[in-house]
């Protein structure tokens, strides 16, 4: 399973060293100038493939009693090849500089890398095995906290304060980074409980208050300091309860 393991990180090690360290600049913005007719969209999509390739076909040769074969090598890096040169076309027609459209493009690389994956081991039980981990309490626990400490908790923690958010004047500050600080904050804060790093968190509070009340040091400043104080104690704070809870029920399972 290990050796099996080895191969899909390997496959996803050489899409990451294609679409970011061996993928010039120029081919991108070649891409979303001409599109379907721009000569950089193949060679990418060649590059990758090349890549698939080579880690298919060591993957193979190292293996005595794996399922792969020349074909399969050669149908494994033609299939990354060819969908890889699908997506980014596809992409090349939106915004390049929203988020969304990066991620959905990252996903279905990944996807294909992992549809290749389970074609070479010729089975979906590791797929299978997978989704039953996924399943269990203590997994479902965790995610279910981590969905929590972000927009769900951004709510609670911005009704619990807003009967004082009229009295501070505040326009130097980004729009939304406030709750955006927080949700990071409480991911961390619940990842550093859950890997029972309470120390840490501590740090984290300290560095935090260097620089959220470096400036905040006039007396007109109070109210935006205690503001600002209360919502981080509410953020950690439940953050970590979420978190010891989290850790008392996959103890106990």
């Amino acid at each position: 399973m290990n050796a099996d393991l080895s191969l899909l990180l390997g496959l996803v090690l050489v899409h990451l060293l294609g679409d970011f360290a061996l993928q010039p600049r120029r081919w991108v913005e070649a891409r979303y100038v001409r599109k379907v007719r721009s000569p950089q969209l193949y060679m990418h999509a060649a590059l990758h493939g090349g890549l698939a390739f080579a880690v298919l076909g060591a993957a193979t040769l190292s293996h005595s009693n794996a399922n792969g074969s020349l074909t399969m090598v050669l149908g494994g890096a033609l299939t990354v090849a060819v969908s890889h040169m699908a997506i980014d076309l596809g992409k090349s027609y939106l915004s390049p500089s929203r988020l969304r459209w990066f991620m959905l493009d990252q996903a279905l690389h990944l996807l294909v890398l992992l549809g290749v994956w389970l074609t070479w081991l010729g089975s979906w039980q590791p797929l299978v095995t997978f989704w039953q981990w996924l399943f269990t309490p203590p997994v479902l626990g965790i995610v279910v906290a981590y969905v929590l400490v972000t927009r769900p908790l951004s709510i609670v923690i911005a009704l619990v304060i807003q009967r004082w958010s009229a009295e501070i004047d505040n326009p130097g500050t980004l729009i939304a980074a406030g709750a955006r600080i927080g949700m990071a904050e409480r991911v961390l804060v619940l990842t550093l409980v859950l890997l029972d790093q309470l120390t840490a968190i501590g740090f984290l509070l300290a560095a935090k208050s260097v620089l959220r009340f470096g400036e905040l040091r006039g007396a007109q400043d109070r109210k935006l300091t205690e503001y600002v104080l209360m919502g981080t104690l509410l953020s950690v704070s439940t953050a970590m309860v979420l978190g010891l809870l989290i850790r008392i029920m996959t103890e106990g399972s």
